[in-house]
């Protein structure tokens, strides 16, 4: 009788514990995370953008139905930070920019505790409105100027073969332009979707006499101009939209000038036919930028990489006038491991600007710092550019690491530069830049400490 009565109130506890289970786990699944309220608006803010129909992405996740079948897939790439494609060092060097689309720990944390919980819908109502994305044929920056780029300039018509070797087109475009204009923002890009699965990225140099620049040139000490030349001009690349200029700041195109194109085709698997755009805004006339700004190619030399080895190059970039660094984008190939940016101060104090320690060749990232983070730095500060090539099995996007490995232009070559967009200033203006900045920090400073 006593037994009987010690395994009923055994029963009656595990019960208890099976219903209180139940109900903690009911308790979990009502705080988990839901698609439609909590995942649809981190998708949205940070992957449509290339995840949606007729984008260069492989699959849409707009809504739950095409979402829910990636779910696992989802997971494991943003806690592993390959999704969105941020390859900045978090743990060094500036971390604000204009365009950071990286997640924040809480939006990971968010969508792996939505797949952990089984990946669930949610209701309806909470779906946030679809985005609106621009038709592919819209440029990017038309509602921001009120129209259509004023000035459309094409590259000339290429045919890439089904399969072929990779192919450079590097033909000429006049500009067209008959007076001197300056320009406000620039955008870049294949004139097809189609052209998007064959070009791998498209550059745009400016040829044109700028007696500025000879001037200036001639004269390193003369500070009176930008001795730097023109230089790229623009870029294309998986991840690219286009570059907007920072107010007063502009690049200048002269009468004469013309584009010379670099672009790199890649077969697909079917014949296209592609020409690259590249449309040009102007300032209105008569309102001229107060500043001019350079996009430099700084590199790290000739490369030489053994097989089977990890190797670093350097580079080194003298600023001859001051100026505010406005981006920074590494550009390597299929062995690229990590490339970094410092600023040696002519008072010989290093800076670290920024690290991208997980370079990935399939995007070619552009970072824009934050208006009140840009660097500015003095003239004689020397840009240091440090770049590492993983030639060994363990880089899975090694196509041989037995074989040695050179600079050139095919993707199994090896490139190590960095595209920087410098605004140069007159020392003044720069001195005044410099004053504005360490006010609005110890504003900044001050309000953070009151408010603890």
């Amino acid at each position: 009788m006593a037994a009987r009565g010690f395994s009923a109130r055994i029963s009656m506890a595990l019960a208890a514990m099976v219903m209180g289970a139940g109900a903690a786990s009911a308790a979990d699944a009502a705080k988990a995370p839901t698609f439609t309220k909590d995942v649809a608006p981190i998708l949205q803010a940070k992957c449509e953008a290339c995840h949606r129909a007729d984008s260069m992405a492989p699959m849409s996740l707009t809504n739950y139905q095409e979402a829910r079948p990636w779910a696992k897939s989802i997971k494991a790439r943003v806690a592993a930070r390959q999704m969105p494609p941020w390859h900045i060092d978090k743990n060094v060097g500036i971390q604000e920019f204009k365009n950071d689309r990286s997640l924040s720990d809480d939006q990971i944390d968010t969508i792996v505790r939505w797949v952990d919980a089984g990946a669930p819908m949610g209701d309806p109502k909470d779906m946030p409105p679809p985005i609106q994305w621009p038709d592919a044929s819209v440029w990017n920056f038309a509602k921001l100027f009120g129209g259509p780029p004023d000035l459309i300039v094409k590259s000339p018509s290429f045919t890439m073969p089904a399969h072929a070797q990779d192919a450079w087109d590097k033909r000429s475009t006049p500009s067209g332009v008959t007076e001197p204009r300056w320009v406000r923002a620039i955008e870049i890009r294949p004139a097809t979707i189609k052209g998007r699965k064959v070009v791998h990225h498209a550059l745009a140099r400016l040829s044109q006499d700028d007696p500025i620049d000879n001037a200036a040139a001639a004269n390193n000490d003369d500070d009176s101009g930008v001795n730097a030349g023109p230089g790229l001009f623009m870029e294309w690349a998986v991840g690219k939209q286009g570059e907007i200029m920072r107010p007063d700041t502009g690049k200048l195109l002269l009468p004469g000038s013309e584009f010379v194109w670099d672009i790199h085709y890649s077969q697909a698997g079917e014949e296209i036919t592609n020409n690259v755009e590249l449309g040009i805004y102007f300032y209105p006339k008569g309102q001229e930028p107060k500043y001019r700004q350079v996009l430099h190619l700084m590199g790290t030399g000739g490369i030489d990489i053994p097989p089977n080895t990890i190797k670093g190059t350097q580079g080194f970039f003298v600023m001859k006038q001051p100026g505010r660094v406005e981006s920074f984008q590494p550009h390597m190939h299929l062995r690229g491991k990590a490339m970094m940016m410092e600023a040696i101060l002519p008072t010989g104090r290093t800076e670290m600007l920024s690290h991208v320690d997980n370079f990935n060749f399939n995007w070619h990232n552009s970072y824009y710092y934050a208006d009140d983070v840009a660097p500015l730095l003095p003239k004689g500060t020397v840009l240091r550019i440090t770049a590492w090539h993983d030639n060994t099995v363990a880089n899975k996007s090694n196509p041989d690491p037995n074989q040695w490995v050179g600079s050139g232009d095919r993707t199994v070559d090896e490139m190590a530069h960095a595209w920087v967009n410098v605004t140069y200033m007159p020392e003044e203006d720069f001195k005044a830049e410099v004053e504005k900045r360490k006010a609005a920090t110890a504003k900044t400073t001050d309000l953070q400490q009151r408010q603890h």
